[in-house]
């Protein structure tokens, strides 16, 4: 059984780092784990333009721990009034690697939303030209459908559609929670990848309701049944340059979850590569890691791999039961319990 894990350094493909003082509680979490990462633009307001994105870029700089070596990837926010203008200005700006779309009212500060992707045609059509990639959060917001098959809805429904129609345009269907977002990605042309988390490759709907609802496990998309983990497993751990990673950590105050409408989103850039190693440690997967971690998502991009190496130690610790969040605390993934491996360093 090996004890050390040695790999590239990994970028994480889709990040939160929110703004402000929370900012600065977490960015050095992340910086410490990974080279680079593409920052989610849900602030409030949105980052819709490269001005915007710029701004938000110099602050993250600005937050980081003095010895961090970390550079934001920043992406912009489509909106039903994105102008083609903006994405040609993305292109040339050197900073804003991709574009996210948001259903309207899919998630966290998703209100400003695409209300239908077809007002984006001509920007997808720039998107396209440019090789800027679409970053999608595949859910539909129909009240009509049960919010554990929203992904396989929009799989059908729009996704399938959104690639014969611009089959040019890059895509990435992030955090992926289904068997059928990973089977549609498997047979998409090679412009079309998928992100996936730790957390969704660790847990099934069951751990929603274990010992009581627990709101530190309620995501969107939120976790499925077991079958479906076990299909993003196999994804992950194929070598399928298709699929790599992307944590989704995404943290909010302990009171903003722990309350009557809690908010969606996990907090695990505290222990990122440590929880993804447990999920291919126990698929017998460890040496899938690297390329999952350290390659797909950089190659997918067109970005060098990093040459630094780190090492992740099998070294028992316990996870705080919170950390600093501004003024207030952040519960992580996996608080107050025990993890086998840890980074080194």
């Amino acid at each position: 059984m090996a004890e050390t894990l040695t790999l590239a350094r990994p970028d994480d493909f889709h990040v939160h780092l929110r703004d402000g003082e929370m900012m600065r509680s977490v960015v050095g979490a992340t910086a410490r784990q990974f080279a680079r990462g593409i920052v989610m633009p849900n602030l409030k307001p949105p980052v819709t333009t490269v001005a915007r994105a710029s701004a938000y870029r110099e602050r993250i700089v600005a937050a980081l721990p003095k010895a961090a070596a970390f550079e934001p990837l920043m992406t912009l926010y489509l909106t039903d009034n994105t102008p083609v203008s903006e994405i040609e200005a993305a292109a040339k700006s050197g900073i804003v690697k991709a574009v996210k779309y948001y259903p309207a009212g899919a998630t966290t500060n998703s209100d400003s939303g695409v209300s239908d992707l077809r007002k984006c045609d001509a920007v997808l059509e720039a998107m396209a030209a440019a090789a800027m990639p679409l970053l999608v959060h595949g859910e539909v917001t129909d009240s009509g459908v049960d919010v554990f098959d929203r992904e396989a809805v929009f799989v059908d429904r729009t996704l399938g559609a959104l690639v014969k129609r611009f089959p040019k345009l890059r895509i990435v269907v992030e955090h992926m929670t289904t068997h059928e977002a990973v089977a549609f990605v498997e047979r998409a042309p090679e412009n079309v990848a998928g992100t996936l988390t730790a957390h969704h490759l660790l847990m099934n709907r069951n751990s929603l309701f274990a010992g009581g609802i627990n709101p530190h496990h309620y995501c969107l998309p939120v976790l499925k049944r077991e079958p479906h983990r076990r299909a993003l497993v196999k994804a992950a751990t194929s070598g399928n340059p298709k699929f790599f990673l992307g944590t989704d950590t995404a943290p909010h105050a302990r009171g903003m979850k722990e309350t009557c409408c809690g908010a969606a989103g996990m907090y695990t850039a505290h222990a990122a590569l440590e929880l993804y190693a447990e999920a291919f440690d126990a698929a017998n997967a460890l040496d899938k890691l690297e390329g999952f971690a350290s390659r797909f998502g950089a190659d997918f991009y067109g970005l060098p791999r990093n040459q630094e190496r780190v090492k992740l130690e099998r070294v028992e610790w316990e996870v705080p039961a919170e950390y600093p969040f501004g003024r207030e605390t952040v519960v992580p993934l996996r608080a107050g319990q025990k993890l086998a491996w840890r980074l080194a360093g």
